[in-house]
């Protein structure tokens, strides 16, 4: 009878909580189509300026014409590989995503911010910054191991 009692409690809330993770376009702010993997990352935060006149990434991290700001190359092609398990230029010492670990990836820390970065947080000149939505997005992508999907 006890069993069936915490089961019932259980079984929906357990239910509610998978129902309301997996609608992240409602999260997602100015970019709706963000998902957690590394190509919308690529194509949405990256790639282009959001609607929230977020620039993209690649208006400095690109070595299109030019050397790429704190040597972070973030056209697709090469972002991939200049990001995961990959040494800060700016911080000896961290790494840039570390898979599974997105609370010590220095990535996370520049773009939200933390305590301790070197330089600005990003994107520079005070944002539009990324949303907390697009933020979860990209964590979640490093939780989940960082993979180049």
């Amino acid at each position: 009878m006890r069993l069936l009692r915490l089961l019932a409690c259980v079984l929906p809330v357990t239910a509610m909580l998978a129902g309301c993770d997996e609608n992240l376009s409602d999260l997602t702010g100015p970019t709706p189509n963000l998902a957690p993997n590394f190509a919308s990352i690529q194509r949405e935060i990256f790639s282009t300026q959001d609607s929230s006149g977020r620039q993209s990434c690649i208006q400095c991290h690109t070595s299109v014409g030019r050397t790429p700001a704190a040597g972070l190359n973030l056209v697709e092609g090469a972002s991939f590989a200049a990001l995961v398990g990959r040494p800060s230029v700016q911080k000896p010492g961290e790494t840039l995503v570390i898979p599974g670990d997105p609370d010590n990836s220095y990535l996370v820390k520049k773009l939200e911010g933390a305590a301790g970065i070197v330089g600005l947080r990003m994107p520079r000149n005070n944002g539009p910054f990324l949303t907390e939505g697009q933020m979860l997005v990209i964590r979640r992508w490093i939780k989940e191991g960082a993979a180049n999907n």
